[in-house]
C-alpha cells in the first residue's frame, strides 16, 4: 500500500487544483475521486501506520525450536522469541497475531507480504538479504567456559575442556557444539559429558566439584557467576551461537526503525537479559 501511495502522489502533484476544477467535466470528476482515494491524508503513510491503524501485527514463527519457540501441553506458544515479540507488540500498541508455519517458509511469507514480520531464532543470510530486511540483532550472546575458582587446570582454548568433566544444558547449542567438536572426534569421552535440564543445576554442580568445566551461553554464565559466586569465566567467544534477528518485508523502513528502537530500549532495561535467564537458563 505504501508503494501505491508514492506512485499516486507523483501522478497527481496538483491535487488541490484538480479539486477546484471538479465540476468542469465528468472526466475530471473521475480523476479527482481516484486522487482522493489514493492520496487521502487518512491513509497510512507507511507499513507501520498500516499496522497501527489495523491494530494488529501478523508475525510468523516455527514453534518447534525450544527454548526460543515451542508449544506447551495446553497449546500455548512459549519461548524467548515468543515473549520478546509479545513485548514488542505491546510497545507498538497493537495485538499480536501468530502464524505458525515451517521454518523454511517464513522468509518467502514475509517477502510476499503474507506476514508483517517473522521471528524464529533466525540468523542473517546473504541469500535472504535480497528478499527481506533484518532488524538489529536482538540477541548477541556467545559462549563461555566456566570453572570453579579453585580450579587448578589450564584452559586457553575451547578444546582444552576435553581433558575435564564437562557440564552442559541438554539441547542447548553448546550441547551440539561439544558433541560435534569434542565427543564425535574422540577428544571427550561420552562418560565425561554431563547433561542438565537447567543451567543453574550445572553451575551448582560445578561449584560442588561434580563437574570441572561448564559450557553455556555468555549471558547465562555471567549472570550465574555473579549470583552464585565461587565460579569464574575462563574463556569467552563465539562457538555455537550467532546473532538473531527479526525479519521484515524488504525496505520496510518505518517498521524496521520502530522495532529497532524497541529492541534497544528492552536491552537497556535488562528485559532481554531476563528472557535469557528465564528461557535459556531455565531460571524463573
Amino acid at each position: 500500500m505504501g508503494e501505491l501511495n508514492v506512485r499516486s502522489q507523483a501522478a497527481f502533484p496538483h491535487f488541490r487544483t484538480v479539486m477546484k476544477r471538479l465540476f468542469l467535466t465528468s472526466l475530471l470528476i473521475v480523476m479527482s475521486v481516484m486522487s482522493l482515494t489514493a492520496c487521502s491524508a487518512q491513509k497510512p503513510a507507511g507499513h507501520l501506520q498500516t499496522i497501527k491503524q489495523a491494530g494488529v501485527i501478523k508475525v510468523g514463527t516455527s514453534a518447534d525450536y525450544p527454548p526460543f519457540e515451542y508449544i506447551d501441553n495446553s497449546g500455548k506458544k512459549l519461548g524467548f522469541d515468543i515473549a520478546l515479540m509479545e513485548e514488542i507488540a505491546r510497545h507498538l500498541g497493537v495485538k499480536l497475531e501468530w502464524v505458525d508455519m515451517p521454518f523454511d517458509s517464513l522468509t518467502s511469507a514475509v517477502q510476499d507480504g503474507k506476514l508483517d514480520a517473522a521471528i524464529s531464532a533466525i540468523n542473517y543470510s546473504e541469500a535472504c538479504a535480497g528478499m527481506v530486511s533484518y532488524s538489529e540483532p536482538y540477541y548477541l550472546s556467545g559462549d563461555v567456559l566456566v570453572v570453579a575458582e579453585s580450579f587448578t587446570g589450564q584452559i586457553s582454548k575451547p578444546v582444552d575442556a576435553a581433558s575435564y568433566k564437562v557440564g552442559v544444558q541438554t539441547g542447548a547449542t553448546q550441547d551440539y557444539w561439544l558433541v560435534e567438536n569434542l565427543v564425535d572426534t574422540g577428544m571427550l569421552p561420552q562418560t565425561r559429558l554431563f547433561r542438565y535440564e537447567r543451567a543453574d543445576q550445572a553451575a551448582k554442580d560445578l561449584k560442588k566439584g561434580i563437574i570441572e568445566v561448564w559450557m553455556t551461553d555468555t549471558i547465562v554464565g555471567q549472570a550465574l557467576v555473579q549470583q552464585l559466586g565461587g565460579i569464574k569465566v575462563v574463556y569467552q567467544g563465539t562457538l555455537s551461537s550467532s546473532p538473531l534477528y527479526v525479519i521484515l518485508q524488504k525496505d520496510d523502513q518505518s517498521l524496521q526503525v520502530e522495532i529497532n528502537k524497541i529492541i534497544w530500549e528492552l536491552d537497556d532495561q535488562g528485559f532481554i537479559q531476563q528472557l535469557a535467564l528465564q528461557y535459556i537458563a531455565g531460571i524463573q
